[in-house]
């Protein structure tokens, strides 16, 4: 049997798991560079995936505790796919990504693992990612750890989505 090493999955496993919602005692905490959270708006935060499907995977979470869609008003909606388009030209720009996900799993059933508090998943994606390992090993090689991925992202996503987001004026 051949093993694939991947110590740095041994946190997970042993460390204890927060109360309440990880979503909400990351936004609560001011260790941002730790969490791995990339920006914060007023009505939404942008965070690395902790297990990402390829590295640059982040999420936009509302700081609004809420499990669908429909419970979130205007202004954080708006506000949550400006996010998105910004990170899109980030991913487009500076990652240089052939390709996205965006998506929502909205409720068990259709797959969310945090089913509680809503968040929009943004993937990039390039040509061959999907190799052998994914289909024949039900496993995913990520190029880049999360430190390495936060350092050079979160500069450029944070001076994109300021000058996005200013447009919003008053809001």
């Amino acid at each position: 049997m051949r093993h694939l090493w991947a110590p740095w999955r041994m946190s997970y496993v042993v460390d204890s798991k927060p109360d309440g919602c990880i979503f909400c005692t990351t936004a609560e905490q001011d260790k941002d560079r730790d969490n791995h959270i990339l920006y914060r708006a007023r009505y939404n935060f942008v965070i690395l995936n902790a297990y990402p499907y390829n590295s640059g995977h982040l999420m936009v979470v509302p700081y609004k505790h809420v499990s669908c869609i429909t419970e979130l008003d205007i202004a954080a909606l708006r506000e949550m796919f400006l996010i998105a388009q910004g990170c899109v030209q980030v991913m487009n720009e500076y990652l240089h990504a052939e390709g996205l996900n965006l998506g929502m799993n909205i409720g068990q059933a259709a797959g969310a693992g945090v089913e509680q508090h809503l968040h929009l998943h943004v993937v990039p994606r390039w040509n061959g990612d999907t190799n052998y390992m994914t289909s024949t090993a039900d496993m995913r090689v990520v190029p880049q750890d999360l430190d390495e991925t936060y350092a050079g992202l979160q500069p450029v996503l944070k001076e994109a989505l300021e000058e996005k987001l200013s447009r919003l004026g008053g809001d």
